[in-house]
Parts: C-alpha cells; sequence; structure tokens
C-alpha cells in the first residue's frame, strides 16, 4: 500500500464517520497540511469516491457534507482489506523475529549453565 493509497484511506474512514467535518480539522487528524487534503479531496471525488454537498451552517457561512459513493465505500473496503493484509504480515514476522530471540537467549542461557566457564567481554575505559 502506498503512502497515498494509506492517506486515501485515512481520509475516507474519517469522512465516513464525520460526514460534515471541516477541511482544516480533517488536516489537523491526519496530520497533514490543509493543501494536501484539499487535493487529496479533490482527487476522491474526481475518481468518484465521494460527493460533496453544500449545507448552510450559519446565517453567512456555506459548508460542505462530504459523502462516500458506492464506488467509495468499496475502494475503502479494498484498501482496508490490502492494509490489514500488510498489517498481519509484519505481525506474523515479529512473532517469528520473537520466537528466534527466545530460542538464541535460551540457548546462550544452557551453554552458560552453572558449572560452565562463560566468556565475557572485558569492558576497556578511554
Amino acid at each position: 500500500m502506498t503512502p497515498r493509497e494509506q492517506a486515501q484511506l485515512r481520509i475516507l474512514k474519517n469522512l465516513e464517520d464525520s460526514p460534515g467535518i471541516s477541511q482544516r480539522v480533517l488536516a489537523e487528524r491526519l496530520g497533514i497540511s490543509l493543501g494536501k487534503t484539499n487535493y487529496l479531496l479533490k482527487a476522491l471525488l474526481e475518481k468518484g469516491l465521494i460527493k460533496v454537498g453544500n449545507f448552510r451552517r450559519s446565517g453567512s457561512k456555506l459548508g460542505y457534507l462530504y459523502l462516500l459513493t458506492p464506488q467509495g465505500i468499496e475502494q475503502k473496503l479494498s484498501l482496508t482489506r490490502a492494509y490489514l493484509a500488510r498489517k498481519e504480515a509484519e505481525y506474523e514476522a515479529l512473532r517469528a523475529e520473537i520466537a528466534a530471540l527466545h530460542v538464541e537467549l535460551s540457548t546462550a542461557a544452557d551453554s552458560n549453565a552453572p558449572g560452565e566457564k562463560s566468556i565475557q567481554n572485558p569492558v576497556t575505559k578511554p
């Protein structure tokens, strides 16, 4: 999953949870600039993954409502599956590495059993 796809997934999740969110708040939640947020939202709009509707918040302020289209929901699910698969692979790799380290430690502990001399590195001072 590319960084752009990760950003798209995060945006789609946020828009699904908070359709009336402002671009400024969205940018703060994502930890990216307002300009990049605007650029990514326009790209999602052009792809047909979201649609934007206007609504009035107060007398003179105009706001937007971001809604996921059916294609947007499908894309979000697809990106979520890819993200989950990557994280599960990372998890399994870490489990294997941890297991190998446990074996290494237990082997080292067995070889330094009582009655046997252990080799220690001398500490030198400058």
